[in-house]
């Protein structure tokens, strides 16, 4: 691996114009696919295997031409104070908005409040619905207009009119300001950490070409594969993050190789071959876990987590060859480790090996901040272990509290006319009608397909947490029946998860009796159903990930208890980060420094999510900091001396990676979305206890503990398992640096390897 890294890495930077011009190429070539690509229509949310999506999927049949997955507009009037809705002057204002609602060119139909029953038992509330025939995201921009046109024309004449449903969905607002204020920081780190604005703008551009190749791709493939905004956001925010740390592991490795008197081009090679092989193992463990969503069988997450690990691939490729071709291009603007101002001539003074020996002494003489705290956690490695662990441990306990949901209109915020509908109808008609159950009657197989109907209904109206039960309503072939539930409490509500259950064993007890088969669905029961079916699939999943990274580290490390530390310490950040999400956005600690304007469940997918993206990025400190230990250590320095060296040669680049992750995440809190809110503070807080506290600290603890020991390796393990060479041993063996290959077919030999 090393060694055909280290051909790579020379040949990127000797052919640099040929390689910049490949990924200009790649760039330009996804860029005009976007452009040109139609737009993308509204994304289908399916949970294949649940109740749920098997009674959707049963309507569709059953009730064609229904418009099952058509958009909805909920116009919600509330009279003035002292007044009623069913006065003349408010009811004639409603009637109104309805003719003129009821002509709109993808309108199906407009319920008048006043003939559907519609209208609150005090009067004070009424609400019209709007069908259309196309889904809401995919609604013209009139057709948006008209119906706010008319909800502010009827505003106009004294009542409070909002506007609910998915009708007026439109993308979210990404965060604009949010993610260039966390790009701005990430240059101040690499100018500091690499000390010239040039190096410090490499792994910049490497990144943004990675995700614009990235992001462009999935946009162009968005109508064709039904992608969402949210898959190209991910994976916008994952491609950004590793882009930048895999680029400046690399171009920090190339500066130390300067330091040691290497000319610029071996140095490139050495750099690509150390570094860079530990960029291929950090980026297939985020691969993995990315790829490895696919199990959960959702197919939203399936293409979310392909999406993002395809970028991955792309970030990984990219500073394998264009960062060697840029360090070409920059020449002597990217200095050596430790080098100051010098004057132009420096590069005699780099490649002279007398002046280089003098520079680690100095060094030596005055330990970095990583040398010290390395030696600080050797000295003490029981506290900080414990220190450790009981912190994190602490701010984990808010996960035992957590509560599962989807976003809905009572998430949004309070300045929003959704939330403000939504609000208007819990108040009106009580919290549950904003989550209402369909229940679905097979009676398909029934003998008396009315009389099935009527025992589920009467059956229903004897649970808890029932308000109203509406008759039924068959199709037109008779044999399938519908019913709404309306339940006593909010749609996010244990109780109303508690409902649904009651009514799915009540329909086992029917299908006995009456040969009938009862369904539950809708938005509701379709979350709950989600998000069983996610907490279902979170041990299968994790067992799978983290064993296969498990086996890879094995294989980096050649040791048994370093990679079980590292899966223990990434459980441990994992769950401290869950508990502060649960703090900020369920308990609403914090929330309004972070912009939550609603606290309430967490988002469904969020746990088996973070797992999958965290444990990525986690894997990435675990490979790039205790590499350059096992580095040490098979060169023959003693375990706790290898912990020091590979803090003196890591943690400062580690520590400006973290930074740099934590500052690209955190720009997404800024954005509209909910969802992209908490993916992007869940992320950078987990990326702040892994980096800082679990590899920082907790993994030299151990270490150090456990001495020799945590480098042992079965001999018959150690010999059936193949050698990887991320120490890049091959090249210090063969001393490449004297005697680089000069055969004039190297290249040809490299294209056939």
């Amino acid at each position: 691996m090393a060694t055909f890294l280290y051909k790579l890495g020379r040949l990127a930077f000797r052919r640099r114009h040929f390689v910049a011009l490949i990924w200009v190429a790649l760039l330009t070539l996804a860029g005009v696919g976007a452009a040109s690509a139609p737009a993308a229509g509204s994304t289908s949310f399916s949970i294949p295997g649940t109740e749920a999506q098997k009674a959707f999927d049963l309507l569709e049949q059953r009730f064609p031409g229904a418009s099952a997955d058509g958009g909805t507009g909920r116009i919600v009037f509330k009279a003035p104070e002292g007044q009623k809705m069913t006065d003349a002057d408010n009811k004639a204002t409603v009637e109104k908005t309805v003719r003129e609602l009821g002509g709109g060119a993808e309108v199906v139909s407009v319920t008048d409040p006043f003939t559907t029953n519609a209208v609150s038992k005090d009067g004070t509330v009424a609400y019209a619905s709007v069908t259309y025939d196309a889904p809401g995201m995919e609604l013209k921009d009139s057709t948006r207009d008209a119906l706010e046109a008319a909800a502010d024309e009827a505003q106009a004449t004294g009542l409070t009119v909002d506007v609910g449903g998915d009708a007026l969905q439109a993308a979210a607002e990404p965060g604009a300001i949010g993610e260039v204020i966390g790009l701005a920081i990430a240059a101040v780190v690499l100018v500091l950490t690499l000390g010239s604005l040039v190096a410090a703008g490499l792994p910049l551009l490497t990144a943004i070409i990675g995700v614009g190749i990235g992001v462009a791709t999935i946009t162009s493939l968005a109508n064709a594969l039904d992608l969402g905004d949210t898959t190209s956001t991910l994976a916008l925010m994952i491609g950004l993050a590793v882009g930048i740390d895999y680029a400046l592991f690399i171009v920090s490795r190339y500066r130390g190789e300067l330091a040691d008197g290497r000319d610029r081009e071996e140095a490139a090679g050495r750099a690509t071959g150390t570094a860079g092989s530990a960029v291929v193992f950090a980026g297939l463990t985020v691969v993995i876990a990315l790829a490895g969503l696919s199990v959960v069988g959702v197919p939203m997450l399936t293409k979310m987590g392909l999406a993002a690990a395809g970028t991955v691939v792309v970030a990984v490729l990219i500073a394998l060859t264009m960062i060697p071709a840029l360090l070409g291009y920059a020449g002597r603007k990217v200095r050596p480790v430790g080098e100051k101002r010098k004057a132009r001539g420096g590069d005699k003074a780099v490649q002279s090996a007398k002046p280089e020996k003098s520079e680690p002494s100095k060094t030596q003489s005055k330990p970095g901040m990583g040398t010290r705290w390395a030696s600080f956690v050797i000295r003490r490695p029981v506290a900080v272990l414990l220190l450790g662990v009981v912190g994190l441990g602490a701010i984990a306990v808010p996960a035992t509290q957590l509560e599962l949901g989807l976003p809905d209109d009572g998430s949004q915020p309070t300045s929003t006319t959704q939330r403000r509908a939504y609000d208007l109808l819990s108040e009106g008609f009580g919290p549950g009608f904003n989550g209402p159950l369909m229940i679905v009657v097979d009676a398909k197989e029934s003998d008396d397909p009315k009389a099935a109907a009527t025992t589920v209904t009467d059956g229903i109206k004897g649970l808890k947490d029932v308000v109203t039960v509406t008759p039924a309503a068959f199709n037109k072939a008779g044999d399938t029946a519908t019913i709404t539930v309306i339940p006593d409490s909010k749609p996010s509500s244990v109780q109303t998860e508690d409902l649904v259950h009651a009514i799915r064993d009540q329909g086992t007890d029917v299908k006995a009796d009456t040969d009938a088969r009862v369904l539950v669905t809708g938005t509701t029961a379709m979350n709950i159903d989600f998000s069983q079916k996610l907490t279902d699939a979170l041990v299968p999943y994790l067992a799978l990930v983290v064993g296969l990274a498990f086996l890879l580290l094995i294989v980096i490390f050649r040791s048994i208890l370093v990679p079980l530390k590292a899966a223990l310490g990434f459980l441990l950040s994992v769950l401290a980060a869950l508990g502060a999400v649960v703090a900020v956005f369920q308990w609403g600690w914090l929330g309004g420094l972070l912009g939550v304007e609603e606290t309430g469940p967490i988002m469904s997918m969020m746990p088996i999510f973070m797992v999958g993206v965290v444990f990525g990025l986690a894997m990435d400190y675990e490979v790039f900091l205790v590499t350059r230990m096992r580095e040490a250590y098979v060169h023959g320095e003693s375990p706790s001396q290898a912990i020091v060296t590979g803090f003196r040669h890591s943690a400062r680049v580690v520590a400006a990676a973290a930074v740099i992750m934590m500052a690209v995440f955190g720009g997404f809190i800024s954005s509209s979305e909910s969802m992209i809110k908490m993916i992007g503070f869940g992320l950078a807080i987990a990326v702040f206890f892994d980096a800082f506290v679990v590899r920082m600290a907790i993994v030299p603890a151990v270490l150090a503990l456990l001495g020799k020991k945590a480098w042992w390796l079965p001999k018959w393990l150690d010999r059936a398992l193949p050698n990887v060479d991320v120490e890049g041993e091959a090249l210090r063996t063969h001393d490449a640096a004297a005697d680089g290959p000069k055969d004039p077919d190297e290249d040809r030999e490299l294209a056939r390897v």
